[in-house]
């Protein structure tokens, strides 16, 4: 996964570069109305500008002159998942996945 991350951004700089281009970083809320899919928790979804049970991403995408393109995603997981073990090896994550903020994961 992540020679192809480095092969898009290397595709990015060679391509698309440009000295006004710039690197977006955005967070989505998809709301679920199950509680089963990984990282799913009642927060805040700004799809729907409230607290429901959601999964929230946090994306990067480079825009620039020549054109643009999602450079990279990441699933949010929220300190509850990270602080249950049983729970994210039930959906296939291992056990010890750190809690990272949105920050961390931009």
């Amino acid at each position: 996964m992540d020679a192809a991350r480095d092969a898009l951004y290397a595709y990015v700089a060679e391509h698309l570069g440009a000295p006004e281009g710039v690197v977006v970083i955005d967070e989505t809320g998809f709301p679920k109305q199950e509680t089963h899919s990984t990282r799913v928790e009642r927060q805040y979804c700004d799809t729907l500008g409230k607290v429901v049970n959601c999964q929230v991403g946090v994306f990067s995408a480079y825009i620039g002159a020549r054109g643009h393109l999602q450079l990279d995603r990441k699933l949010y997981l929220t300190e509850d998942w990270a602080d249950d073990p049983a729970q994210l090896q039930a959906v296939g994550l291992a056990p010890d996945m750190p809690f990272a903020a949105k920050p961390q994961l931009a």
